[in-house]
């Protein structure tokens, strides 16, 4: 979403970084170009005359004019600027990152989320994607009822989607209106047990007095403890404006921003906190169930001034690599093992994290590589088809690739709907990967740390295994 954005910014920060040192008229060209940038992405305008009168106040203090490396220290200017224009306070003075503002769950059970905004902006599958987080990661009993009566097919869309997700939703009862379901969607709860009701209401084009009404009522009925707007990042400025009609109407807690993943110009993201002053909390980064994400205001400034997002990558592999996986991987790696059902767990856990595009996005420094990576022809379908490749394999082939030859690689290829050029092109990966695992291997457990550092290189980059077939030209 941001990356029309870091594009510009990184090249104005780049310029101001190249420089020993820094004149007042500098930093003034770099902050008209950074509020040009902001005003292209659609950052509202009152929220981008706010950040560059308290940048540029900063950036022309003493303490930047004399520092030693002015240009970063101006960088760190913006990134804190960002972080506070996305909601984020400021780090302890350990360093620690505050913890992001999560989902309030305090409250005589069951608590009630009601889920509100415009139709098309991703509501009912959102509902379903915090359901399941809730349940699967937080432990909670969740119940979803939805009080969509006007759009046809949305209370059994959202049955469907609870199926999916292994959450419990509200039987539906033809006829009902939204108020008396959301009644005894409480009901229901109390009487099952259940901590969280989330209630998925309906939406409308457009803000209007109808669709108010009928929140506002559901709100007094229920007492919820979130009011939860889901707005589309795709739809610019038009999200800061419906964010801030249905703050001032119900009384929002939290916004959910949907469609992260797509190429809107990231302007709503950064003006709806500013504008409406209520706290972003998640991130629908995908279509499938489990693509949520916190929303972490350094974590966005960073990703979008290039600097990564290494916390959110390693949390990712956390939530999809299991324990006794990695404990096993680790153990034949120190015996020097590494096959190819060993391989295709890689590159289906690598699929899990987003993909080639989803893990190198959140690499520091790939920003000023995106050349390099459309020339790379980095083809997300390169893993499933890998995956295929393997999956066409015996077990005996698997295990031992060496009698794979020149008729077993025919038929692979005619079982993966592949060619025999791309099963070589595995093959010599899964060389590389297995003699690289050797030698870590009789390295010990501390020479196994010094490996995987350098299997990322001096300069960054990927280790083999996530290399595109033939690397980056």
């Amino acid at each position: 979403m941001f990356d029309s954005l870091s594009d510009k910014l990184g090249s104005v920060l780049d310029g101001l970084r190249r420089r020993g040192a820094l004149k007042e008229s500098d930093v003034d060209q770099a902050m008209r170009d950074v509020r040009l940038a902001l005003l292209e992405a659609d950052v509202a305008l009152p929220v981008v005359r706010d950040f560059i009168a308290q940048v540029k106040e900063r950036a022309v203090g003493q303490e930047v004019l004399k520092s030693v490396t002015p240009g970063q220290m101006v960088v760190k200017i913006v990134h804190d600027g960002l972080v506070e224009m996305l909601g984020g306070a400021a780090p302890s003075e350990d360093g620690t990152p505050p913890a992001p503002e999560g989902l309030n769950l305090l409250g005589e059970p069951p608590v009630a989320f009601l889920m509100v905004g415009l139709q098309g902006s991703g509501k009912t599958t959102s509902t379903a994607k915090i359901a399941r987080r809730l349940q699967q990661r937080d432990k909670k009993k969740v119940l979803m009822a939805s009080l969509d009566v006007y759009r046809p097919a949305a209370q059994e869309q959202l049955k469907i989607l609870g199926e999916q997700a292994e959450v419990s939703t509200l039987p539906i009862v033809a006829g009902q209106q939204p108020v008396d379901i959301a009644k005894r969607a409480m009901q229901a709860g109390r009487f099952g047990g259940y901590d969280v009701v989330m209630l998925d209401t309906a939406g409308r084009l457009h803000v209007d007095e109808g669709l108010m009404a009928e929140v506002a009522a559901v709100k007094t009925a229920t007492n919820p403890s979130e009011v939860m707007l889901v707005a589309d990042a795709m739809t610019g400025q038009d999200a800061v404006n419906v964010a801030d009609s249905f703050n001032k109407r119900v009384g929002l807690t939290g916004i959910m921003l949907t469609r992260v993943d797509g190429d809107a110009r990231g302007g709503a993201a950064l003006s709806m906190r500013a504008v409406t002053q209520c706290p972003i909390k998640l991130l629908g980064v995908g279509e499938k169930l489990d693509e949520l994400e916190e929303f972490h205001a350094d974590r966005i400034a960073g990703r979008i001034l290039g600097m990564g997002d290494v916390v959110s990558l390693v949390e990712k592999a956390r939530e999809t690599i299991q324990e006794e996986d990695a404990e096993r991987l680790a153990k034949k790696i120190q015996k020097g093992e590494f096959d190819l059902n060993d391989l295709a767990d890689q590159l289906k856990q690598m699929r899990k994290m987003g993909g080639l595009q989803g893990l190198m996005g959140m690499l520091p420094g790939i920003g000023k590589m995106k050349d390099q990576m459309k020339n790379a022809n980095l083809d997300e379908g390169l893993l499933k088809r890998q995956e295929a490749i393997i999956s066409s394999m015996t077990a005996k082939e698997r295990r031992n690739p060496k009698v794979i030859h020149a008729s077993r690689k025919q038929r692979i290829a005619n079982g993966s709907g592949t060619s025999v050029q791309e099963v070589n092109k595995l093959l010599k990966q899964h060389q590389t990967m297995a003699k690289m695992m050797k030698k870590m291997g009789k390295l010990g457990q501390k020479g196994l740390m010094r490996s995987m550092g350098g299997m990322m290189g001096k300069g960054g980059g990927l280790p083999p295994g996530l290399m595109p077939p033939g690397g980056m030209r």
